[in-house]
C-alpha cells in the first residue's frame, strides 16, 4: 500500500472516445491526444473498460478470448499498404469514404455496422500484402508469433467461427466441437488454411503495435493505464473452446436471488474448473495477467467474489433460484437419518410435490390437468400429488414442452409459470449423490413451512454450520488463487467487490493489497436509521472511490432521481466531485461523463442517454456511448481543464 500513489484519474470506454479526424469509433490511437488532455487536466490514471475481441457482442463483458484485443479499435489509416490501395483502388475508396460518411459522429455508434465495415477494410488491406499472395508469414508477423503462441489457436478458433457464420461453437460438426492441442496445432500448420488462418494473427499483431504505441504515449505523458479483467468468459469464447477442462460446461454462473431480481441473475457464462486451474499451476490465468501487462499498469478483476465462490446454476435452468455456490460445504445423507429425518421426509425436502389442483385451477378440467402433469411428472400412488419424472434437468425443459391441444396458448403459459415456480419450491438441493445444500429460498418453500419445531431448528443449525465452513472454504480458494496471480505480475490489482458482504472478502483482499471499490451513492450504513453516507474520511485507503460506474446511472441521473426538487448543475457537478475526491481511497476514478458535467455545454439532453450500460437489457443502445465533444475541443477547454486540475490538488 504505501508504493501506491494517491491518484485522480477517469473512466471511459475506448470506443467512446472522439476526434474531429476519427469520428466513427474510438480507436487504440485516440488515447495519444486523449492522454494530452489528462495530462494538462492532472489526470494521473486512465481506466478502460476490456478492449478484447468480444465478436458480435457489443458487451466488452462478453470475451470470445482472454488474449486478443478487439480489431473494431484499428486505426485503418495506420496500416502499412492502407494510403496505397485508398489512392489506386477506386472500389476501397469510395466504400472507405462512404463508411465514415454513414457512420459520422452520434451519441451512440453503430457496433455491428462499424464491426462489419472494419472486417472487410481489414481483410481488403491484409490481401494485398505479400503474407496473403504468399500464404506465409513474413519476418515481422513471424517474430510477432512467436512471442504469441497463444494466437495460433485463436486463429484456427476465429477461421472455424467464420466457417459457420460466427455460430456458436456448440453448434458446429461434431468433429470441429471439440480438437485436442494437437488437432489445433495440425490446423494452424495446414497450408490450405494457411492464408486465412494469417488474417487473423496479422490483425492482432495490428492491433498490438497500434496500441503499444498508444501505451507508450500515455506513460510518456507520466499517465498509469488501469485494464479491466472480466473474470468470466463467453461460453462460446476461443478458450472454452480450446480448454475445456478449465470450464464447467454444465454450469452456468450468474448470483442468487434479492430484492432487485426476484429470480436471480444468470449471466449465462461457464464456471471455471478451479481444481484442473490449481492442478496447471494457473497456468492459463497467469498467461492472461502477462499478456494484458504489455499494456496496463493496473487491474480490475470483474466481479471479484467470483475467485471466493461463484453462484453456479445447473445449464438446464433458465433463471438463477436452483444455483449453489461454488466450493460448497454439505449435509451428507447419514447425517440427516441422525437427526429424524427418514426417506420420505428427505425427498419431501428436496424434491417439489405438485398437487393437481395447482393446475386444474387454470385448465378447470381435471382430466386435463392429469394429462399435462403426466408429460412431465410421476403420480404418488393414487394421490392427487406428482413429482417431476428423472427426465426433467431443469426449468427450460418445461418451457420447452408442448402442451398440444390440451390447453389453450394463455392457458400453457400460465401453468409453465407454475411448474417453474415448482422447480424451485424445495428447501434442500441434491448437489451431488447423497449430499445436500440449503436453497437459497428455502425458507419460503412449501416444505419449509410444514416442518415442527424440532426440525426447522435442527436444520437452521445445519446450515448456520454450512455458512461457517463455506467462509473457511472460500477463504482458502481466493487465497490461493490471489497468492498465485498477483505475485505473477507487477501491475496494482483492484478488486470490484461490491454489495459483498462477506467477512473474509475483504480481509483476504487487504492481505493481497487489492484495491477495493467504493462507489460513493452505495457507501451507506444500510443499518442504521435513514441509511446515513460513510464519511469519505472513513472509507477504506485500500481502495478506488468513484461516482458511478458503467452499469449504474451518471451522478447526474442519480442526483435527478435523488433531489428531483433541487436542479442538478455544474457547480453541484464540481462541489460533488471535489468532495469525492478527499475520500481516504487512495485512487479517485470516476467516469468521464461525470467530469464533463463541470461544462453544462457537453450535457446530452437526457441524463439516461449518458449511460454506458442499462443491466438486464439487451439491445443497440449498451456499451455504445459516445462523448459529447472531440478531443481535441477538450485539449483547448481551459476552464475545465483547470476545474479537473483543483480535484487533485
Amino acid at each position: 500500500m504505501s508504493d501506491i500513489k494517491k491518484l485522480t484519474g477517469l473512466a471511459v470506454p475506448l470506443g467512446a472516445l472522439y476526434t474531429k479526424e476519427n469520428n466513427v469509433i474510438g480507436e487504440y490511437e485516440d488515447l495519444i491526444p486523449f492522454a494530452e488532455f489528462c495530462k494538462n487536466s492532472g489526470i494521473g490514471i486512465i481506466q478502460l473498460l476490456p478492449v478484447n475481441d468480444t465478436g458480435t457482442q457489443s458487451s466488452p463483458y462478453s470475451g470470445l478470448s482472454a488474449f486478443a484485443l478487439h480489431t473494431i479499435y484499428i486505426r485503418l489509416k495506420s496500416i502499412e499498404g492502407f494510403e496505397t490501395l485508398y489512392n489506386s483502388d477506386s472500389k476501397f475508396k469510395n466504400d472507405y469514404d462512404a463508411f465514415f460518411k454513414a457512420n459520422k459522429y452520434c451519441s451512440r455508434y453503430d457496433y455491428d455496422e462499424i464491426l462489419n465495415s472494419k472486417n472487410y477494410f481489414l481483410r481488403t488491406i491484409y490481401n494485398q500484402t505479400d503474407i496473403a499472395k504468399n500464404g506465409k508469414a513474413d519476418k515481422e508477423l513471424s517474430e510477432w508469433i512467436k512471442k504469441n503462441p497463444w494466437v495460433e489457436t485463436y486463429s484456427v478458433y476465429k477461421n472455424l467461427k467464420w466457417k459457420y457464420m460466427q455460430a456458436s461453437w456448440k453448434s458446429w460438426e461434431k468433429n470441429d466441437q471439440k480438437k485436442s492441442a494437437e488437432e489445433i496445432k495440425e490446423l494452424w500448420d495446414s497450408e490450405e488454411l494457411k492464408t486465412d488462418h494469417l488474417f487473423y494473427a496479422w490483425c492482432q499483431m495490428i492491433a498490438d503495435q497500434q496500441f503499444s504505441k498508444a501505451v507508450t504515449a500515455v506513460h510518456k505523458a507520466g499517465i498509469l493505464l488501469k485494464g479491466d479483467m472480466p473474470i468470466l468468459m463467453n461460453e462460446d469464447s476461443c478458450d472454452a473452446w480450446a480448454f475445456p477442462e478449465y470450464f464447467n460446461q454444465n454450469l452456468r454462473a450468474g448470483s442468487p436471488q434479492d430484492e432487485e431480481n426476484p429470480n436471480g441473475q444468470n449471466w449465462g457464462f461457464p464456471t471455471y474448473n478451479w481444481k484442473n486451474l490449481k492442478n496447471d499451476d494457473y497456468y492459463w490465468w497467469k498467461n492472461r495477467l502477462k499478456c494484458a501487462e504489455k499494456y496496463y499498469d493496473a487491474y480490475r478483476l470483474d466481479h471479484i467474489l467470483g475467485f471466493y465462490r461463484i453462484w453456479a446454476i445447473p445449464s438446464e435452468d433458465c433463471n438463477a433460484l436452483n444455483g449453489h455456490t461454488e466450493p460448497y460445504a454439505f449435509i451428507k445423507k447419514d447425517e440427516l437419518y441422525e437427526y429424524g429425518f427418514d426417506d420420505d421426509r428427505i425427498r419431501w425436502l428436496s424434491t417439489p410435490h405438485i398437487p393437481t389442483g395447482i393446475i386444474e385451477d387454470i385448465t378447470w378440467n381435471h382430466e386435463a390437468a392429469v394429462k399435462i402433469l403426466e408429460l412431465l411428472c410421476n403420480r404418488i400412488g393414487n394421490e392427487e400429488l406428482w413429482l417431476f419424472s428423472d427426465k426433467v434437468k431443469g426449468s427450460q425443459q418445461i418451457w420447452d414442452t408442448d402442451f398440444k391441444d390440451l390447453c389453450t396458448e394463455d392457458a400453457a403459459y400460465r401453468i409453465k409459470e407454475k411448474l417453474v415456480e415448482y422447480w424451485s419450491n424445495k428447501t434442500l438441493i441434491e448437489v451431488a449423490k447423497n449430499k445436500y445444500v440449503p436453497m437459497w429460498t428455502y425458507n419460503r418453500s412449501t416444505a419449509w413451512g410444514t416442518l415442527n419445531e424440532k426440525e426447522s431448528s435442527v436444520l437452521t443449525e445445519l446450515f448456520e454450520e454450512l455458512n461457517k465452513k463455506n467462509e473457511k472454504l472460500w477463504a482458502k480458494q481466493a487465497d490461493e488463487i490471489f497468492t498465485a496471480l498477483t505475485s505473477c505480475v507487477k501491475m496494482i490489482p483492484c478488486g470490484e467487490d461490491l454489495g459483498v458482504g462477506i467477512k473474509c472478502v475483504p480481509e483476504i483482499m487487504e492481505k493481497h493489497n487489492i484495491l477495493g471499490l467504493r462507489v460513493v451513492r452505495w457507501c451507506r450504513y444500510w443499518e442504521k436509521p435513514e441509511q446515513p453516507y460513510v464519511d469519505f474520511k472513513d472509507y477504506t485507503p485500500l481502495s478506488v472511490c468513484t461516482t458511478s460506474v458503467h452499469d449504474s446511472s451518471t451522478i447526474r441521473e442519480w442526483w435527478t432521481s435523488e433531489n428531483p426538487e433541487e436542479n442538478f448543475t455544474p457547480s453541484i457537478a464540481e462541489k460533488t466531485l471535489k468532495k469525492c475526491a478527499k475520500a481516504a481511497s487512495v485512487w479517485f476514478i470516476p467516469p468521464l461523463q461525470d467530469l464533463l458535467y463541470m461544462n453544462k455545454k457537453y450535457w446530452l439532453k437526457n441524463a439516461e442517454d449518458e449511460r454506458i450500460n442499462v443491466p438486464g437489457s439487451v439491445n443497440k443502445f449498451n456499451w455504445t456511448y459516445r462523448i459529447p465533444v472531440a478531443i481535441e475541443d477538450l485539449i483547448n477547454d481551459e476552464k475545465l481543464i483547470m476545474k479537473i486540475k483543483k480535484l487533485s490538488s
